[in-house]
């Protein structure tokens, strides 16, 4: 009977250390990106500075559990997120985490949030 518990508890070990490496919750991070930029002149400066700073933030913290493509892995796939969750959802989930998401209240600026959000809403 012991053996039979061994690997159960073994995978279940390994699925708690790999979720609470997910978070990359380290405030000191000098990689995190710059606040989201809204003061382009051009009406689309703004918005491509959005997205390369969303981008920025997702390859510092969420890479980990959701992939470099989005198509998930610990975490959900995100790839088609928008079509799913609205923004309000969206950053809901981000500011409060759950689901074995962690909270990034306080872990990224509301401009990050922002533009993480925006990004991850227009992927339909």
């Amino acid at each position: 009977m012991k053996k039979r518990l061994l690997p159960l508890f073994l995978l279940v070990t390994a699925f708690i250390v790999i979720a609470a490496g997910c978070g990359g919750n380290n405030k000191n991070n000098t990689n995190a990106p710059a606040p989201a930029n809204n003061t382009g002149t051009n009406g689309n400066a703004g918005n491509t500075t959005n997205a390369a700073n969303a981008e920025a933030t997702y390859k510092a913290q969420c890479v980990g559990c959701h992939a470099a493509d989005l198509s998930g892995g610990v975490g959900p796939n995100l790839q088609k997120i928008g079509g799913s969750l609205t923004a309000e959802q969206i950053s809901t989930q981000i500011h409060n985490g759950g689901g074995g998401m962690p909270a990034y209240k306080g872990t990224l600026s509301e401009d990050e949030i922002t533009a993480l959000t925006n990004w991850l809403a227009s992927k339909k």
